[in-house]
């Protein structure tokens, strides 16, 4: 698999370039998401070290994670709004404008330094954070710890939420916790750095309950997000560094799709926190968009919202649910994509 970021001559490698690099990879590419099976661990250990490497500037509003910073209250905004939306579809009584996540478990996988844990805890989320780098947690645990009211021992009467992090990966997290053990599972800027895609997938799937939430944002394959998120970001302005991103591991926004269009959730051999093997009545095993119109899913069932950045406002974007032609322009970078467990 080509690492773009060791290309020769980094600084200056074409639009052309870009797009030669696209076409010749483009059949490998496409079977990405549908190519790995099995059990097989999806934690990268040279990805986990580059981020360790980068760890003591999480919260470094300038630094390495600068465009994090600016989009994660655009992350935040979907993430609110969404569940909101659901809630006030099945009973506007019970949506809660002003902690939406009060007394739901959610779980960020992959949370770095903790930047969505502590936003999602201020939103009343009983908050996991879990990420496979020791060095990311323990400037998470540090970062949080400077706010008593994220103390994950400080629930309130007021229905705030606690935060608290452990070092582990997804599988493992499975492993303990058992499936269906979360009502909100997110995993933001992780997939892309990720071994095994489609099995980080079904373990972020399986840990959500019935009627929850799963949240990803991640980037898609084409020429724009090489030449933005590589050649501009990496290799020309030097805003991250050289190699953070490898443009043969991200995913369409249509794959994305296909995947849980196709792909019954959670697996048949799915085990309980106890270990038990959940029988098919307890999970309910079955795609969780259903169909799509016009080749979108129900706004009920999954969504996918492009994210732009502005640099003359040097902030992030939402871009607006039916945005004209948003497929060829707003999601052919980063992009969010949400979809529900359905009930049982």
């Amino acid at each position: 698999m080509l690492r773009l970021g060791q290309v020769s001559k980094p600084g200056w490698i074409g639009a052309a370039r870009a797009r030669s690099i696209c076409a010749t990879h483009a059949k490998a590419q496409q079977a990405r998401l549908s190519s790995v099976v099995g059990s097989q661990s999806s934690v990268n250990p040279e990805e986990i070290a580059h981020f360790s490497r980068l760890s003591q500037q999480w919260w470094d509003e300038r630094g390495e994670f600068g465009l994090l910073h600016k989009m994660n209250p655009v992350r935040m905004q979907f993430i609110r709004n969404k569940v909101l939306e659901m809630q006030r579809e099945e009973d506007v009584r019970s949506a809660n404008e002003t902690l939406p996540l009060s007394g739901l478990d959610v779980v960020d996988v992959g949370c770095g330094g903790g930047l969505l844990c502590e936003s999602l805890a201020r939103l009343g989320g009983r908050t996991l954070g879990i990420d496979a780098s020791s060095s990311n947690i323990a400037i998470a645990s540090l970062h949080a710890a400077g706010d008593p009211a994220l103390a994950s021992s400080s629930t309130s009467a007021k229905g705030t939420g606690t935060l608290s992090y452990e070092h582990t990966s997804v599988e493992e997290l499975l492993a303990q916790r058992g499936p269906a053990s979360f009502d909100v599972v997110c995993s933001m800027e992780v997939i892309e750095h990720v071994d095994n895609p489609r099995t980080f997938l079904t373990n972020c799937a399986t840990l959500v309950k019935p009627g929850g939430h799963l949240f990803l944002s991640t980037i898609a394959r084409t020429p724009l997000s090489y030449f933005l998120t590589i050649f501009a970001a990496e290799h020309l302005l030097r805003l991250v560094t050289p190699g953070t991103h490898t443009h043969s591991k991200y995913i369409n926004p249509d794959e994305m799709t296909e995947f849980f269009l196709s792909t019954p959730l959670p697996p048949d051999n799915a085990t309980s926190s106890n270990g038990a093997q959940t029988t098919p009545q307890q999970q309910a095993s079955r795609p969780w968009i259903s169909r799509l119109y016009g080749g979108t899913p129900l706004r009920t069932e999954a969504e996918i919202r492009g994210m732009v950045y502005l640099p003359w406002k040097g902030e992030w974007m939402l871009v607006p649910r039916g945005a004209p032609g948003a497929s060829l322009w707003a999601e052919a970078c980063n992009y969010l994509f949400w979809v529900r467990r359905p009930l049982e």
